[in-house]
């Protein structure tokens, strides 16, 4: 067995990683795929992917080289969770053909989404020949070099995936106005993401999904081989497609905002973004390479990509029912390698709490915001580093999914302005008041044009923008 080194050593020892193949069929309702990965001559794997009850009548009449395809293009992304073991510097496909122009894609998505994973590990991505991705000479054989066969769709149904979080709520309320055969989608249902698809009214057209981790990843995360974030988004925007596909679906509506452009640090001159896969960037490509090598019909983009965080956040607590159901703390659902279940509760401690408590506290007030945390965050003086960093007062922006620097100290300033006229007194508040919240009037009118702002950079079909704008407007009142 493979002894965990440093980077350089164990980049020598496990010089190539190999994605040699996948296998996919129907079992009884659902829709079976393994992956064939390695990291030769250590070690082996082959993670699953379970969607269930497909409709068979529609998947038998897909081709099967449009099959091939969907299927191959998610094992692309699936391997990144592996090949970060050992961060080998060539990557060689065998289950599949890329062209050159593909190959170039690939790439750049696994510098710029695996950004976390270089910067944690103190690993140098930008070095000349840091990674070469190949495609076996049997695969270029085998392509002929045709074009890929592209799947279609003929539907006009939405497919919206659900965590656990505001945002999707968000996106399933205010899309059931459109009147379309909503599709939440949810990927390892847990409880959370359970209740709140059953809460929206739309359980009755929900689409589930199982992805089974090889357990030589966990056992070898644990003994410590290289670990660290990927690039989840880009994981399930291939496995919507497939879905999409399968159930005939048309339109991929995410819930990525505007507020997810903007990176955390930099290092080695580059900056890293821990939501990379979130990013307008990222939808742009990912939309363009959908098009030219998957398919033509199936429209993929973010609906609340026009909006901040802070304006989310706004619209979501118009909706009380959800309040004892969502669950936006990604600490709640970690496994640390699989050696602990998720909690599925807020920890209050991480930066993602203490953004959401301070977002929702201006519209919510003392009771309901502490209700739902079961703590006041404002008055833990442990957090106080945490909120300097989401505020933008340190060099380093918290590695979660949280608004800009701008949005948080916005949000800050509206929960002290909210505090006084609750007649209330809290620790963090303090601090801002202390330092930053002399400058009340430049405050107070960088959180009204946050709340009121609106990016054109998106790609919201026609009636999905005039929804949205709408509701904007609705708020400005």
């Amino acid at each position: 067995m493979l002894e965990p080194k440093k980077i350089n050593t164990l980049r020598k020892q496990c010089p190539k990683f190999v994605y040699e193949g996948y296998n996919y069929g129907i079992s009884g309702n659902d829709f079976l795929i393994s992956f064939n990965f390695q990291i030769p001559p250590h070690f082996s794997f082959s993670p699953e992917v379970k969607i269930k009850n497909i409709p068979s009548a529609r998947v038998s009449s897909i081709k099967k080289e449009v099959l091939d395809n969907f299927v191959f293009h998610l094992g692309l992304i699936e391997m990144f969770s592996y090949w970060k073991l050992c961060a080998p510097r060539k990557i060689d496909i065998r289950a599949g053909f890329l062209t050159k122009p593909q190959i170039a894609w690939w790439k750049k998505l696994l510098l710029n989404g695996m950004g976390e994973f270089f910067y944690k590990n103190k690993i140098n991505f930008t070095k000349e020949n840091f990674l070469e991705i190949k495609v076996a000479s049997l695969c270029y054989k085998n392509s002929k070099k045709q074009k890929p066969l592209l799947g279609k769709v003929t539907g006009n149904s939405v497919l919206v995936p659900v965590g656990g979080g505001k945002d999707s709520i968000v996106t399933l309320e205010m899309l059931k106005k459109l009147k379309r055969k909503i599709y939440p989608f949810s990927l390892s249902q847990n409880r959370v993401s359970k209740e709140i698809i059953e809460c929206s009214s739309q359980g009755k057209n929900k689409i589930l999904a199982e992805r089974k981790l090889d357990t030589k990843l966990l056992e070898l995360n644990r003994k410590g081989y290289l670990n660290g974030h990927t690039p989840f988004s880009a994981y399930l925007a291939f496995l919507s497609v497939l879905v999409c596909l399968l159930f005939n679906c048309k339109h991929i509506a995410f819930s990525n905002e505007r507020s997810a452009n903007e990176g955390n640090v930099k290092y080695f001159s580059r900056m890293i973004n821990h939501q990379y896969s979130k990013t307008f960037d990222f939808e742009n490509r990912f939309r363009n390479y959908l098009k030219k090598y998957l398919s033509k019909s199936i429209n993929y983009f973010s609906f609340l990509r026009p909006l901040y965080e802070i304006q989310i956040v706004k619209i979501f607590s118009k909706f009380p029912k959800y309040f004892p159901l969502f669950l936006s703390c990604n600490e709640a659902f970690k496994t640390s390698s699989g050696r602990k279940k998720p909690t599925l509760k807020w920890c209050g401690k991480c930066p993602k709490c203490l953004f959401v408590f301070a977002s929702l506290y201006p519209f919510l007030g003392a009771k309901k915001t502490t209700q739902i945390f079961h703590k006041n965050l404002f008055n833990d003086k442990s957090l106080l580093p945490l909120a300097k960093q989401l505020a933008g007062l340190e060099k380093t922006k918290p590695f979660e999914c949280v608004g800009e620097k701008k949005e948080s100290l916005a949000a800050f300033y509206l929960s002290f302005k909210k505090v006084e006229r609750e007649s209330k007194n809290f620790y963090l508040l303090n601090f801002f008041k202390k330092n930053f919240f002399h400058k009340g009037a430049e405050l107070n009118f960088l959180a009204q044009r946050l709340l009121n702002g609106w990016s054109e950079q998106n790609n919201l079909p026609k009636s999905f923008e005039k929804l949205l704008k709408n509701e904007v407007k609705r708020l400005k009142k």
